[in-house]
């Protein structure tokens, strides 16, 4: 009898232990509902339209007068009074990374050495100060159009809104 009283007992605590799971399907079945709600949701909101940028007022240039050298003589033809400048850095081989990396941008960088050591990348070279300084504006507009200039500063290492124009000294 007490056997009897021991299987009773067993089968209704499996029972009872079993019918207090939850189903897999009622939560995906809650799961779905609340995701086409939020569809639903999401479709009926009026979508934004993102208005181009409109340009940024003009911007003080810094114009730096110094003697530099063009680092490799295939550079000296291309280097003339008026240069935009990106970044100024006194590893060489880092110049040459970032020479590179601007050259795969489209770039014809020149690399130029002042008195100091420090090397100059320069991005564009003119023989008159109005030509850099548009230069200078239109690569700052180009990179401020993406929504952040630290996207460069990111990719580069260079903080494309410090941009300056550096005068040749003979």
């Amino acid at each position: 009898m007490k056997k009897i009283y021991f299987a009773l007992a067993f089968i209704g605590l499996l029972v009872l232990g079993t019918s207090c799971k939850p189903k897999q399907s009622a939560y995906k079945q809650v799961y779905e509902a609340a995701k086409e709600r939020e569809l639903q949701e999401t479709a009926s909101q009026p979508t934004t339209v993102v208005k181009e940028a409109a340009p940024l007022p003009p911007v003080e240039v810094s114009v730096r007068k110094e003697k530099v050298e063009p680092v490799y003589a295939t550079d000296a033809a291309g280097l003339k009074r008026y240069s935009v400048v990106i970044a100024s850095l006194s590893v060489k081989l880092n110049a040459e990374s970032l020479k590179s990396r601007m050259e795969n941008e489209g770039y014809p960088v020149i690399l130029a050495q002042n008195e100091q050591g420090m090397y100059r990348v320069i991005v564009a070279s003119y023989d008159d100060k109005d030509s850099a300084v548009a230069k200078r504006h239109e690569i700052h507009q180009r990179y401020a159009a993406l929504g952040n200039t630290d996207y460069l500063r990111k990719t580069y290492g260079v903080p494309f809104n410090d941009l300056w124009i550096l005068e040749r000294q003979y």
